[in-house]
């Protein structure tokens, strides 16, 4: 009789355990194969920030920088998000690089921004390109950071950064083998 009552309970536990843990993760995994988008087979290599011609400072390089890195994980639109160098980008064959290079920078004034709503902007535009492997340009767009009213000037990086994180997101990235429509717009 003990036997039975302790086979029982064991199934039970079982039981109760495949339903707590088991179960969750096979929905999870069927909604993350259903919902993954053509882009989520893909991952980024973000290159470092290419200042053009312009005198753009070291620290609005690195912070443009820091934050695409940011702001394309959090979009969770690709695989992974690696640095520029990284050793796992040679690994991967569905490996994109994103290539920022500003065109336009203007120097905004906090202070003006805080006196007065109308002047002291800070503005950024650049161009930015997906790149495969092969050098074939999947997706190239003008995209625009700023800061108007409050904020540091740092704040005018962050909001670019935003801009082309949702540019990549709302495009459809074609495949590889067919040729790549560049698509070019502002945003």
């Amino acid at each position: 009789m003990k036997t039975n009552k302790c086979a029982s309970w064991v199934a039970c536990v079982t039981a109760i355990l495949a339903i707590t843990f088991v179960m969750p993760l096979q929905r999870a995994t069927a909604k993350s194969s259903e919902g993954e988008t053509s882009a989520a087979r893909w991952s980024v290599q973000v290159d470092q920030i290419d200042p053009g011609t312009l005198d753009l400072s070291y620290s609005f390089q690195v912070a443009i920088y820091e934050n695409l890195l940011y702001e394309l994980s959090a979009t969770k639109q690709f695989r992974q998000v690696l640095r520029d160098g990284d050793h796992k980008a040679s690994e991967d064959p569905n490996l994109l690089v994103l290539k920022t290079t500003v065109e336009k920078y203007t120097q905004g004034s906090e202070t003006r921004r805080a006196v007065t709503t109308v002047s002291g902007a800070t503005k950024l535009t650049v161009r930015s390109q997906l790149i495969t492997r092969e050098g074939k340009v999947v997706l190239e767009r003008t995209v625009n950071g700023q800061v108007r009213f409050f904020g540091s000037n740092m704040r005018a990086t962050h909001n670019l950064a935003r801009n082309i994180a949702k540019a990549i997101k709302q495009s459809s990235l074609t495949e590889v083998g067919q040729p790549a429509a560049t698509l070019t717009g502002q945003l």
